[in-house]
């Protein structure tokens, strides 16, 4: 418990203090009589004796709260005193309605508000916001021509220097009862919090992570000793620095939704090279955020290469990955979201999954997650299963100096998953499954410890609907599946890269061309199918065979329509539409068009009609074809909300409706 210190300027408030006592044993280590001018300088003096909270009253209260930081609790005159002193009043002033006027500060006083009507009186309250305003108080009293004025001891005095009668706010022991009370209900609040501070303190000096705590504003509070080792800095000098400037790895998007939304975030990011899984969880307090606390964990590094291995043996296992989510362009909040997923996937073993068009980052984030992961010492192979042959395939996979035994302790990406044989994928399922690798005989069967990554070109489900993965691989793999967002759903990305390209491109071949803003536009809303293959390939041709310095939108069309002459047909190059969905599944040209379904009882066939109702021709249609066909119907052909309700990208959408030629 504290010590509580009682200063008052009477004494017979001191004997009411000493009559509460000996009813109640309270906690009260001091109690005093001072003068109001020495209160600031008595009050410290009880500070130095170790007191934790002081009981004072109205302008001794008010000095020794504006001049030292201890918790005071000013004693306030109780409903019922003030009822006495206003009836003591009445009887010295005798009048039929006096005024009466009360002077002091506001907190000294209980709720008068109906005292006129119950006494009998006009009462006029005068409140001074410090000592200061007292004096001004008492005499702007005197000039409303009060009656009598009931004050404390500068009160008084003013009022019998002036001839006008005065009483002095003495009180009952309920005041003095009601004070210590509260000083015993904050020295047990005060205790509790230290109590709870401490156990808190103590929890974070030994825990094993990172603990940083920060304010409503990214500002930094507090930091544990494990986090000033992260740093390799005292907390007095972290303490104090914006989190966004001291880690800016964290996001304005994390931090928006702590801080701003009042939401728990994880994520991936390194300190000093060491990584580190990441969780700020808001502090909330009456429904608002007040602040965020900031664990940092430490991502273990079990896996490590031999270390008989040479640096020539590592180097024929494999390339070095050196590709870290940093270097990955992120901009756009679809992609951020990604590479958040991705930093998370990379706290696992289990097999990652990425999916997306040609010319997306899937290699690249592959990389980031071997590099974040526990394996990230170890060899990082890249082998593709198209164009190959089923005996290739397990030859170079699963052989006697294939990939899985190459890449031991670290992680195998294959590319295009989808190419594999039925009979390469049970080995697949073996190897996650089970651990084990074979080749062709059985008995050349072997323990491995590999981490697998693979890449496709169609969400997991859509190709084992097809047949092209088994139902055992793909429940197996489809736990931790990445859906990379292409480059045109991601328009700050798009509009960073073709910027970048350009630059790099001028550079490399010391040019210097600049794109007129139609010919950015023009670049913007182009479908980029290739992503990023295809607009590092597009500006290689663009710069070197540029013969002028700014490149307008009819050099930019003519050369797309040269490179990728599917486009052509497309109205998205005339004056009259250059309007197609981000997404680049649109088809200008094919508007007010309508699909009827008809059915006979052996084919369910799809006929598509003009306005005009001539017949171009017909399909037949498959149950997925119609579950779309029926979607988009529902829309009003609303690609955004039909993707949106089948769960898929608006780019699965369309290549789904290009394969079943749905045009809508």
């Amino acid at each position: 418990m504290g010590k509580i210190a009682l200063l008052v300027s009477r004494e017979e408030m001191l004997h009411q203090a000493h009559n509460i006592l000996q009813e109640k044993k309270l906690e009260i280590q001091e109690m005093r009589v001072i003068r109001t001018e020495n209160a600031v300088t008595e009050a410290r003096r009880s500070i130095a004796d170790g007191a934790s909270i002081i009981i004072a009253r109205g302008l001794q209260a008010s000095l020794i709260k504006q001049y030292t930081d201890i918790p005071v609790v000013e004693i306030v005159l109780t409903a019922q005193e003030m009822a006495l002193l206003v009836m003591k009043a009445k009887q010295i002033v005798k009048k039929q309605r006096p005024v009466i006027a009360v002077v002091g500060f506001q907190n000294m006083f209980c709720d008068m508000s109906y005292f006129d009507e119950l006494y009998g009186i006009e009462l006029r309250t005068y409140f001074a916001r410090q000592g200061a305003g007292l004096p001004g108080a008492v005499r702007s009293a005197m000039e409303d021509q009060a009656d009598l004025i009931i004050g404390g001891d500068m009160a008084v005095s003013l009022a019998t220097q002036a001839g006008v009668p005065s009483l002095f706010l003495s009180m009952t022991e309920d005041s003095m009862r009601q004070a210590f009370s509260m000083a015993e209900s904050m020295d047990y609040a005060m205790s509790v919090e230290k109590k709870t501070a401490a156990q808190i303190e103590t929890i974070s000096d030994y825990s094993f992570s990172g603990i940083m705590r920060m304010d409503a504003d990214g500002l930094v509070v507090a930091v544990n000793p494990v986090m000033e080792d992260l740093f390799g800095k005292p907390q007095e000098k972290l303490c104090g620095q914006n989190v966004r400037t001291l880690l800016p790895s964290i996001g304005e998007e994390a931090l928006r939704k702590v801080l701003g939304e009042g939401k728990d975030y994880s994520l991936t990011m390194e300190i000093g090279h060491v990584p580190l899984y990441v969780l700020l969880a808001p502090v909330l307090y009456e429904s608002r955020v007040d602040g965020a606390i900031m664990s940092c964990h430490r991502v273990r590094r079990s896996v490590q290469v031999p270390p008989k291995n040479s640096e020539k043996e590592r180097g024929q296992k494999g390339l070095p990955p050196l590709v870290r989510f940093d270097d990955i362009l992120q901009e756009s909040p679809a992609m951020q979201e990604c590479i958040r997923l991705a930093g998370l996937y990379a706290l696992s073993e289990h097999p990652v999954v990425l999916s997306g068009e040609p010319g997306t980052e899937k290699r690249m984030i592959a990389e980031s997650i071997h590099n974040s992961g526990s394996r990230s010492r170890g060899p990082f192979l890249d082998v593709p299963c198209e164009g190959l042959t089923g005996e290739e395939q397990r030859n170079m996979i699963f052989g006697e100096r294939g990939a899985v035994l190459q890449a031991q302790g670290g992680t195998l990406l294959l590319r295009d998953l989808e190419y594999l044989t039925s009979a390469n994928q049970y080995r697949l399922y073996q190897l996650i499954r089970f651990r084990v690798c074979y080749g062709a005989d059985i008995a050349s069967l072997r323990k491995v410890s590999v981490r697998v990554m693979a890449t496709v070109g169609e969400p997991l489900a859509l190709l084992a609907d097809q047949g092209r993965i088994s139902r055992d691989l793909y429940y197996l793999l489809s736990g931790l599946e990445l859906a990379v967002p292409p480059l045109r759903e991601r328009p700050e990305d798009l509009s960073e890269k073709l910027e970048e390209t350009l630059q790099d491109c001028c550079d490399r071949y010391s040019r210097y061309h600049v794109l007129t803003a139609g010919a950015k536009q023009l670049l913007i809303h182009y479908p980029w199918r290739g992503n990023l293959f295809q607009i590092e390939s597009f500006f290689e041709r663009l710069i070197l065979t540029a013969d002028r310095r700014s490149l307008d939108e009819n050099v930019v069309r003519a050369l797309l329509n040269e490179l990728y002459p599917e486009n052509t047909h497309r109205k998205v190059w005339g004056n009259e539409d250059a309007n197609f969905s981000a997404s680049g599944i649109g088809i200008p040209g094919q508007t007010g068009q309508n699909l009827q379904i008809l059915q006979n009882s052996q084919t369910t066939q799809m006929v598509q009609t003009t306005q005009k109702d001539q017949s171009v021709g017909a399909l037949p249609i498959s149950p997925r074809a119609q579950v779309i066909l029926d979607t988009l119907k529902k829309y009003g052909g609303n690609r955004e909300q039909t993707a949106k309700e089948l769960k898929v990208s608006k780019s699965t959408l369309w290549r789904l409706m290009k394969k079943y030629n749905i045009n809508w």
